[in-house]
């Protein structure tokens, strides 16, 4: 590797590219993206490399992958890609952000959070297009981490709190309570429960998530503070489904507010005491990548909306 060229040093054409690379994978997409050739983008991110003096590529089969000095350039240079823009809208007179942001939800939260956030952002930021994903909490942080998705909204519970890589960041933007339903016609069924009261349910089958381990860990922990070891009965992601499986008397769940069918005569919603903690909700962001424009306009709009 020759030395630093210092006359050339950090380009931000280059740096761009190299964030792109980062941010869509491969060679060939940042050259659709961009309108350069993909020999000319290999040719830029060579010159990059010279330019700092370090490797920040290394060939995986028929395709490359950024080196631990490459993605640790990468954050740098999304914060200073972010300087630059701001400061040339300041001076043109305007701060329109424009780009593609790739937002990841678990499924409760896209109705109340995520459609009115883009019916706001569609208003203010025209120029900025969202493209939504669903996906469980735990699939969201990895394709965060892979750089597969540009924004995440996930959940865990304060009993059951979700460990994150120092490659994220996170921002609390809700707290919601939880719930045990069960059928109507339980008794009881139209107050409050404490933890320590389901120790009646120790017999009764109980309903879990099929595609994430949080709420089951939930349930079991709760379970575990009343004095007894639930019986997981049903596995299910859909929580009409989950509500449905009560009204038939097949089973009882937790559930966070966003979870309850409130127009369903056949289900009874307990709220539960503190004890059993609460649900809350996270903006996740790749640490490094929250300033860059469209990121930190959609942000915005969530974290307005929901603060």
């Amino acid at each position: 590797m020759t030395a630093p060229d210092t006359d050339h040093f950090l380009d931000l054409r280059r740096l761009s590219l190299l964030v792109d690379l980062q941010r869509l994978g491969t060679m060939a997409a940042v050259a659709a993206h961009t309108g350069y050739g993909t020999s000319a983008v290999s040719k830029h991110l060579g010159v990059l490399e010279s330019e700092v003096g370090v490797s920040l590529l290394t060939p995986v089969g028929r395709r490359v992958q950024l080196t631990p000095a490459g993605e640790r350039l990468v954050e740098h240079a999304v914060g200073i890609l972010a300087a630059v823009e701001q400061a040339q809208s300041e001076l043109r007179g305007t701060a329109d952000p424009v780009g593609r942001v790739r937002l990841a939800s678990f499924f409760t939260a896209v109705e109340p959070v995520v459609l009115p956030a883009l019916g706001r952002l569609r208003g203010r930021y025209p120029r900025i297009v969202v493209e939504v994903h669903e996906h469980e909490p735990e699939h969201t942080a990895e394709l965060l981490r892979a750089g597969s998705i540009d924004l995440g909204i996930v959940y865990d519970y304060s009993l059951v709190p979700r460990t994150l890589s120092p490659e994220l960041s996170a921002r609390q933007i809700d707290e919601q309570p939880l719930y045990l339903a069960v059928p109507t016609g339980h008794p009881d069924s139209a107050r409050p429960v404490t933890v320590p009261e389901l120790a009646q349910f120790a017999t009764t089958g109980w309903i879990a998530n099929s595609r994430g381990t949080d709420d089951d860990e939930l349930v079991q922990r709760v379970c575990a503070i009343a004095g007894f070891t639930p019986r997981i009965a049903h596995r299910v992601d859909s929580l009409h489904l989950v509500n449905g499986l009560v009204a038939a008397s097949l089973g009882i769940a937790l559930l966070a507010e966003s979870g309850i069918e409130r127009h369903r005569p056949d289900v009874a919603y307990r709220r539960l005491d503190p004890l059993a903690g609460h649900r809350r909700t996270f903006l996740l962001t790749r640490t490094g990548q929250d300033s860059w424009p469209p990121i930190a306009a959609v942000t915005t709009i969530i974290t307005e909306q929901d603060g």
